[in-house]
């Protein structure tokens, strides 16, 4: 890990974007979605903020979080076990009024004396939708060389289709940036336009004392959405700087995104841009080497620990403890920790949730374009 603290203090929205895949969420959050064998969307920003030296981070949950408890626990594996700062998680009841947060400012606007007891002069704030190895530390100076009152992480990208097409402006928001000499021109919110956009990441850099005084202004008048409702607003007094970020990129909108960057992860260079080149960690589960039984015919495959492989399996990703009997055929699918597929059973284009059973000579068969997913504890 890098040892050098940042002068700066994470937080992590791990509820945002729940709506785009509701099939994932309905016992989770879109932070514990499993990704990439065995790891959970949150590894990613809270890996990134740890090897640039913050060790100061809150997660401002607002339901479904108790898998996320389960994952991160005390914040050992993430080295964020201290006696100050570490790891934060903060629970809906924790205000004084029982109140469900939809944006960043409701969100943040229940930790203000949090953040006014803190030290460290900024804060980088950030959703977990998207996995990457982020450099913060780089956004950081960048953001202090600029003079910046915020800045604004975004790569060039297509927006998915799936934003393009929905009808419901509040179905996750989304901003795409204008971005001249380094600042942020203007901020358009939910375009419809194809091509590639500089597609704000939702990560920021903002000053503490800057954000409080924000926020508190904005909570006052009823505002949300920190990006709507604040900095889009005041770009022609405020300083905002684009950061761009270059390197490889997974953005979660929807079940189809979801299964297709599982699967690009099968091909070497994009596993080795993703992990590098700075580890991400995640929870420990001492569990065997995957084991492939004399007969097993595998090819292309992403195996976490604990697996047991009898049949077939070709172009999937299996999580942790993913039992494949002899005489199964496994082709392009994404089998989430514990999914057992039965004696010559027949999966192809299929997403299983934790736990799932497909029974021996069952044929279940989905698409390219439309995999089909069954959910956590199903017996097909």
């Amino acid at each position: 890990m890098v040892n050098s603290n940042a002068n700066a203090l994470g937080i992590l929205f791990p509820n945002s974007y729940d709506s785009l895949v509701p099939e994932l969420v309905g016992e989770r959050l879109m932070a514990s979605i499993p990704f990439a064998g065995r790891y959970r969307m949150v590894d990613f920003m809270l890996s990134s903020m740890v090897n640039c030296g913050i060790d100061n981070v809150s997660l401002i949950v607002r339901k479904n979080y108790h898998s996320l408890m389960d994952h991160l626990g005390s914040g050992r594996e993430w080295d964020l076990t201290r006696k100050n700062g570490g790891l934060n998680i903060v629970p809906p009841f924790a205000e004084k009024t029982v109140k469900v947060y939809n944006g960043r400012v409701e969100a943040l606007s229940s930790i203000l004396d949090f953040l006014r007891d803190q030290k460290q002069q900024y804060v980088v704030m950030a959703d977990t939708n998207i996995a990457t190895n982020f450099n913060f530390k780089a956004m950081i100076n960048e953001h202090i060389q600029s003079g910046a009152d915020v800045s604004i992480a975004y790569a060039k990208e297509v927006i998915p289709a799936s934003a393009r097409q929905t009808t419901n402006p509040n179905h996750g928001l989304y901003y795409t940036l204008k971005v001249e000499d380094g600042d942020v021109k203007e901020i358009y919110i939910n375009p419809k336009d194809e091509g590639i956009h500089n597609f704000s990441m939702n990560i920021y850099v903002v000053g503490r004392e800057f954000l409080i005084q924000q926020i508190h202004d904005a909570f006052v008048r009823g505002y949300s959405y920190f990006e709507r409702d604040i900095v889009a607003p005041q770009l022609d007094t405020l300083k905002v700087h684009g950061y761009l970020h270059e390197g490889y990129l997974v953005r979660i909108s929807d079940m189809k995104s979801y299964f297709d960057e599982n699967m690009k992860l099968l091909d070497d260079d994009n596993l080795d841009a993703l992990f590098s080149p700075n580890p991400v960690y995640t929870k420990i589960r001492d569990d065997n080497p995957t084991r492939y039984i004399q007969g097993a015919v595998v090819k292309n495959v992403m195996a976490a620990d604990g697996c047991v492989i009898e049949g077939e399996v070709e172009n999937s990703v299996l999580f942790r403890g993913v039992k494949v009997a002899k005489g199964a055929k496994v082709k392009n699918c994404v089998l989430m920790q514990d999914t057992v597929i039965g004696e010559g059973a027949s999966v192809e284009y299929l997403i299983t949730d934790k736990n799932v059973t497909v029974s021996s000579g069952k044929e279940v068969k989905g698409t390219d374009t439309f995999p089909v997913y069954v959910a956590k504890y199903q017996v097909v």
